[in-house]
């Protein structure tokens, strides 16, 4: 029915996906309707929320534990307006180096832990950035400490914006590049454009996985009910 391996179905029921089934005399598993509007739920969910995600929304759901799966629904949908909050920084950036947009108001330069909060990494992520040469940060003259301009603060945003996107680190540092020798705005607008599919594909998964979700709350046994 959902184009699965019998052993796909054992694994996902072992592993808390799918609410137990009953057994037979013979020790064979017997699967229901619950079953299945709960595999169809957790694959629906898998594309939107991803495999780690779905698994833990499905497992809280067949615990009882509605307040807990929806936290993570909720964490989801966090990361996806953020990334579009990300995509659309990004493309104003584009605007300015494309020569069609304002040019924002001067900012200082600021240190490594403050850009690290600002896109909610690891200063060890900038570090390695760096050494991937998406990022060439300054040094203060006095701490040798390094520091990020507001060129380097648009180029940190770009590079995360399409690490998210799943471009590899030498795929983000020849488009940082291209774009710092000028004229190469369009790679940088051909990835935005994509990343932009992917997000608006992401958030219609979120709400197939949604409907498939409350289809199965709402089946009349219930997701901690035992089947008949």
């Amino acid at each position: 029915m959902h184009g699965l391996s019998v052993q796909a179905v054992r694994n996902y029921e072992r592993d808390g996906v799918l609410p137990p089934a009953e057994r037979s005399p013979t020790g064979y598993r017997r699967f229901t309707e619950v079953h299945a509007k709960a595999l169809s739920a957790y694959l629906a969910l898998i594309p939107g929320h991803g495999y780690a995600a779905g698994g833990e929304i499905m497992r809280a759901v067949n615990r009882g534990e509605i307040d807990t799966a929806l936290r993570v629904i909720d964490h989801s949908h966090a990361l996806l307006q953020r990334d579009r909050e990300t995509l659309d920084a990004v493309e104003a950036a584009v605007a300015i180096l494309t020569g069609t947009g304002r040019e924002p108001q001067s900012r200082n330069a600021v240190p490594i832990s403050a850009l690290a909060h600002r896109l909610g990494v690891r200063p060890a992520t900038l570090r390695k950035w760096e050494r991937a040469g998406i990022l060439r940060p300054a040094r203060d003259p006095a701490t040798r400490y390094r520091v990020y301009s507001p060129d380097d603060v648009r180029d940190a945003e770009l590079a995360h914006l399409l690490r998210r996107g799943g471009y590899r680190l030498d795929h983000i540092a020849g488009v940082l590049h291209r774009v710092r020798d000028a004229g190469g705005t369009e790679p940088l607008a051909a990835s935005l454009g994509q990343w932009r599919e992917r997000l608006t594909g992401r958030g219609r998964a979120m709400l197939t996985g949604a409907a498939r979700l409350a289809e199965y709350l709402d089946s009349g046994t219930g997701p901690t009910a035992q089947p008949r």
